[in-house]
This record gives structure tokens, sequence and C-alpha cells, in this order.
């Protein structure tokens, strides 16, 4: 059985401490500065993809992570938020960072209304409820000559700048945006997971009836997850828009994207602040390989590899990436007070 981690006040626990934030300062140097170590403008899209689907996996992990309701239906949110701002701009030139928040309150109204009724549905139930809104959005969508229909949007192409959300020239711009729409992600999961919200999430999650037996209205609580995890799924969504400058219900609203989101934070373990990166970097790696590898003919072949990471994780390792490194930490911990309690004083 392995021993918890020491207590904060031991000095090897303070050491520890001080030793993983210099990581997190290391980790966040090291993006900030990455656009000036990249060889090509291939890497550097690599990189803003992965900020992207990480940053997707961190507003979910609020909802599916925090509260343990398993959504796989986030592309709606996602498409929500991409085809608001981007038709706020075509009609009535919006701003489109007006039109990102303007995407995130619509999908969160959305999302509102479809947790209301979902939320009485219980494990794979609500997932499958998730599925099928989110299919029906994308029918009425791709049905819907005023949003583009099946053909799409497409965004003005002409250089606009930090004021109109369009760089040509580079991609530099772009990469600086996603990391700080991440870190806004990672800070909002922050502060839930350490407020009252985070210990209500986690009760409902872990235990729903003891939560409900001590006064924790489920249904409340759960709306104002999806509330928060739509919201920021939804600038995610707006993102996308003005850096494809291209939108379509394929590529907003599929249920595969719904899927790769959900995954990343599966993959690195759900409930955790890094772990949808962590999870990101692993699946984004994957897709990009097979890509290179195998072209067209290997189409399929990265959501293969998903599945086969997915079943091991679910059997060896349930808390996932991180977890699986907590474990290591676990171990390594129990071992060096084993030593000391054999040294003596």
């Amino acid at each position: 059985m392995p021993q918890p981690l020491p207590a904060a006040q031991t000095p090897m626990a303070r050491r520890y401490a001080a030793g993983r934030r210099a990581v997190l300062f290391a980790f966040l140097a090291l993006a900030i500065a990455l656009p000036s170590m990249v060889g090509n403008a291939s890497e550097l899209n690599y990189a803003i993809l992965v900020l992207m689907i990480a940053q997707a996996g961190v507003a979910w992990n609020i909802l599916g992570g925090y509260a343990g309701q398993v959504s796989l239906g986030h592309a709606a949110f996602y498409g929500i938020g991409a085809y608001t701002s981007t038709q706020l701009l075509l009609q009535y030139n919006l701003s489109p960072w007006l039109g990102m928040v303007a995407g995130g309150l619509v999908a969160t109204l959305f999302a509102l209304a479809i947790g209301w009724p979902c939320f009485r549905l219980k494990g794979h139930y609500f997932a499958m409820a998730t599925i099928a809104v989110a299919e029906i959005l994308q029918i009425v969508v791709t049905n819907w000559d005023w949003l583009g229909g099946a053909v799409g949007l497409s965004l003005p192409v002409a250089e606009a700048g930090w004021r109109g959300f369009v760089f040509n020239k580079s991609n530099v711009p772009y990469y600086y945006i996603m990391l700080g729409l991440l870190l806004l992600t990672l800070g909002v999961n922050l502060l839930i997971e350490r407020s009252f919200l985070g210990y209500y999430f986690r009760a409902i999650k872990d235990e729903p009836d003891a939560a409900r037996s001590v006064g924790i209205d489920l249904t409340r609580y759960k709306l104002i997850a999806i509330a928060c995890s739509s919201f920021l799924t939804a600038i995610g969504g707006t993102f996308y828009a003005q850096k494809e400058l291209f939108i379509d219900p394929g590529s907003t609203m599929a249920t595969s994207l719904s899927i790769k989101i959900a995954l990343v934070a599966i993959l690195g373990g759900v409930g955790s602040l890094g772990g949808p990166v962590v999870g990101a970097v692993i699946l984004t790696a994957i897709e990009e390989s097979t890509r290179a590898m195998f072209g067209g003919t290997g189409r399929g072949t990265d959501l293969i590899i998903y599945a086969l990471l997915i079943i091991g994780v679910a059997v060896y390792y349930p808390g996932g990436v991180t977890g699986w490194w907590r474990e290591l930490e676990r171990r390594w911990f129990a071992s060096v007070a084993e030593r000391h309690a054999r040294a003596g004083p």
C-alpha cells in the first residue's frame, strides 16, 4: 500500500513543493519562449494545435473531471462560439474579441437550456444525451442557409492585426493568444479547484447521495459546472474560426471533436489541473505522427491508437498519466521515508 505524500510542514514536503513550482515556472518560461526556438512555421502550427485542444480539454475538465458529468457533446459549444463570433463579424462588423465573449454567453445559455433536462439522466445515459444534442445541433446548422449550411462560412482574410484578430504574416500572434486562453482556462480551473465549488463538484462526482443529504443542490451546481465549461469551450471555438478563417459544421461540431476533447482529459487525468494539457501533447503527437507516416491511406489510425491508449488507461491507470505520475511520487516518498526510518534520528 503506497504511503501518502509527507505532510506539508516537513522539510521534505517543502522542498518538493518548491521543486514543483520551479518546474511549472520553467515550463511557462519555455512556452513563452517557444516561438523564438522553433525552426519553421509547421512546428509552430503544431504547438498551436496542442494549445487549442489542451484549452478545450481543460474547459471540459470542469464538467467531466471535477463534477463527474461525462459530456460527449462539447463540440456543440465549440461550434456555437465559432458561428456566433463569425456571424457577428460578417453581419454587423463586430470585433471578433467582442464576438468571442458573445459566443461564450450564447453557448452558456444553450448549455443551461439543455443541462436542465439532461442532468436528470445519470451515467452513460447523460453521455448519450449530450451526443444526441450535439448531433441535432450539427444537423440544424448544416441545413440552415443563414449559417452557410453544409458549405460553411468564410471570414475576411485581409490582414487586420490585433484589433481585427487576423494575422497573415506570422502565426506567432495566434500562438500567444492561444497560450493566453489556455492560461485563462487553467486559472479558472485552479480557482474552482480551491474554492467551495471544487469541493461541491467532487462531492457530486464521488458521493452524490451523500452530497444531497447535506443540502447540496446537485442540479444547481451541475448547471454552474456546465456554464463555466461551455463558456470556456466556446471562446476556443472563436479562436479556431479566426485562425482558420473558415468554419463548417464538420470542422466545429463533429462528434469526433467532442470525443477528442474528452479524450485529452481522460488520458491525461480527469479532475487534475494539468492532466488535459499532458493528454493534449500525447494525442496531438499521435495524430500528427500518423498523418505524416500514413497520409490519407492511414486515415483512422490515430483513432485506433486512441482507443488502445484509453483501454490501457482504464485498465491499469484510471487516473490517467498524471495519476500514474502521482503513484510514482508516492512510491518514491515511501521509499525515502523508509530509508530515513531505518537510518534513525
